[in-house]
């Protein structure tokens, strides 16, 4: 356990010490003296011990930028010739070497745990070696940062210490995770092959020897003669001191370097870091940042997003003038009854990738999609006049020309048939719920719009007589024909129109069928899609698939007493049912 404190003014680092009561005997008294004299700028303060109740802790001087491990991070990046540049990582190298060099020489003579969890950064980005000493009441441990010889039998060694260090370096250098190897990924398998080696050669981390240039090659061999499996042949840390520190002078040509011209230059590539990841960071806001507006745009209009970040709240609005369209998918039950859940799925993602690609392109809001139902509004929640008549209008035209080139991808030929209806007047709107809020629309003019589609035909726009009589007050030209008095639930018997078109302007619309046609293709449907599919030469198995799904739905005689069967005489089917399955299916129309 490790924690934070303080001592004369200063923070420092509370480690527990897990195998002692506080009774400390004669041999362990002089380890914990001597480390009190242990004063060197690349090894950590020791400041003495402290008893709690609950355990008794070393006081050891405070890492302000953390552990080696955490500032290699890969997750981190840096760019070029500034913090991690080659330089650095031998810096970094050359300051654990030296800290090293002078603990072994000292009456302490071993760490025993090296490892970059235990090397800690300060705040001027000198690495200090910590967590030494303690070896009487410290239990070395098993890691992957532990010599083989120690691994099979406990104990810790100055060459221990220099295989340790070869772990670390190899970190540093590829800043990749502790003992990283392509091959295999499992720590106690790694420990085992180390542990246990194979006749022909040991087991160790990987390091890009195919790919090191110059500079970087005379660091991999020193890092793999510090790893070798013989102990002996391990150098000691004088001679990697002095290897590193000639590497180090030969990089900037600056043998004469004195110690705080090194650290000024550091400073100084750590500020420029620091510059480049308080960019890399604002960037990376600002991305998550507009990646959210945007997700929270499609679900919300985007006053309604601001009003909600700016104050939390959004208040209910009563718009004097609106006008809701709303459409469905002729037989859709009947289709979904012959389909299976996934291409049900897929059908409507189609149809509705097509709808909304074409709402971009209008001043209007899509309220909501329910099933097949399809509900859009314009005038709302920014009020523009009464153009909010004519964008509805267009954008109805563009889908319904949408429709008459779409094919079904599991029922090709097969011909969708969409109603669409349109009505103008008052509503009050305001976002509902907490979780997954909705902006709703509500009011007589939403129900009469809904009344307007359910009472239309297959392919064409029902149009309510206050939404004529805007596009009439407008200099738009758009064409229709006046359908009659209609009923509509809740309101009565109302004068409608059809919408066919605008002067000067090619839909390309599809014809709408006959009353007779409308209401033979409602009947028969279900047989419809049983001839698409048999003339389409489905697979057996799809067939016998569709045909148990559709069961129910080959009882349709027009008196309700005859079953179809599939010996029927397809020469005696009516000559719409051939012609709807046809490549060109708007013949059937």
């Amino acid at each position: 356990m490790i924690r934070q404190g303080r001592y004369d003014k200063k923070i420092v680092i509370l480690k527990e010490l897990k195998h002692s009561d506080g009774n400390f005997n004669k041999s362990q008294r002089i380890e914990l003296n001597s480390l009190l004299h242990i004063d060197y700028y690349n090894l950590t303060k020791f400041y003495g011990t402290v008893k709690y109740d609950h355990g008794v802790f070393g006081v050891f001087e405070y890492g302000e930028r953390g552990s080696l491990r955490r500032v290699l991070n890969n997750n981190i990046s840096y760019p070029e010739e500034t913090f991690m540049d080659w330089e650095f990582k031998i810096s970094v190298m050359y300051d654990i070497a030296k800290g090293m060099s002078y603990l072994h020489s000292s009456d302490i003579q071993v760490h025993g745990r090296l490892k970059s969890t235990n090397c800690v950064v300060d705040n001027r980005m000198v690495v200090k070696i910590t967590d030494f000493g303690c070896n009487t009441i410290l239990n070395p441990g098993r890691d992957l940062w532990t010599a083989p010889e120690h691994l099979r039998r406990q104990g810790i060694s100055q060459k221990g210490d220099v295989y340790s260090f070869a772990i670390i370096a190899q970190e540093i250098v590829l800043r990749r995770s502790t003992f990283y190897t392509e091959a295999y990924s499992d720590r106690t398998e790694k420990m085992s092959r180390v542990q246990y080696p194979s006749k022909i050669t040991y087991f160790r981390p990987d390091l890009n020897f195919e790919t090191a240039g110059e500079k970087e090659l005379e660091v991999y061999m020193l890092i793999k003669i510090c790893w070798d499996e013989d102990p002996e042949r391990r150098p000691d840390f004088k001679k990697i001191e002095s290897s590193l520190g000639k590497i180090f002078s030969n990089l900037h040509n600056q043998a004469n370097e004195s110690y705080m011209d090194n650290l000024i230059r550091r400073l100084q590539m750590y500020s420029r870091n620091l510059e480049h990841l308080v960019e890399e960071r604002t960037a990376l806001y600002k991305a998550e940042r507009d990646r959210a507006d945007c997700l929270n745009f499609m679900l919300l209009p985007r006053p309604v997003v601001r009003s909600l970040k700016e104050t939390g709240i959004v208040e209910p609005e009563l718009f004097e003038e609106v006008t809701v369209y709303f459409s469905d998918i002729v037989g859709f039950t009947t289709l979904c009854q012959y389909s299976t859940p996934m291409e049900v799925v897929d059908m409507l993602n189609d149809i509705y990738k097509g709808f909304d690609s074409i709402l971009d392109h209008h001043d209007v809001y899509k309220v909501e999609t329910i099933g097949d139902a399809y509900m859009v509004a314009s005038g709302l929640p920014q009020r523009n006049g009464n153009r909010h008549a004519v964008d509805i209008s267009r954008m109805a035209l563009d889908i319904l020309a949408f429709m008459g080139t779409f094919q079904l991808r599991h029922l090709p030929g097969l011909p969708v048939w969409i109603r669409i209806g349109m009505h103008s007047g008052p509503c009050a709107a305001g976002v509902v719920g907490i979780k997954m809020p909705r902006y709703c629309l509500f009011g007589d003019t939403i129900n009469t719009a809904s009344s307007m589609e359910s009472t239309g035909h297959p392919l064409r726009i029902h149009v309510s007589q206050p939404t004529i009589s805007i596009l009439q007050r407008t200099d738009c030209k758009f064409e229709y024909e006046k359908r009659g008095e209609t009923f509509l639930q809740g309101k009565g018997t109302e004068l409608t129109y059809w919408l066919t078109g605008e002067t000067g302007e090619d839909y390309n619309l599809p014809m709408p069928p006959t009353a007779e046609n409308c209401q033979r293709l409602q009947q028969d449907l279900a047989q419809m899609i049983q001839e698409c599919l048999e003339n389409r030469s489905l697979g057996s198995e799809v067939m016998e698939k569709r045909n148990t799904l559709s069961m129910r739905q080959r009882r349709v005689g027009r008196d309700g007493a005859e079953q179809r069967g599939e010996e029927e005489d397809h020469d005696d089917q009516p000559e719409y049912l051939h012609l709807a399955t046809v490549d060109n299916f708007s013949t059937f129309l």
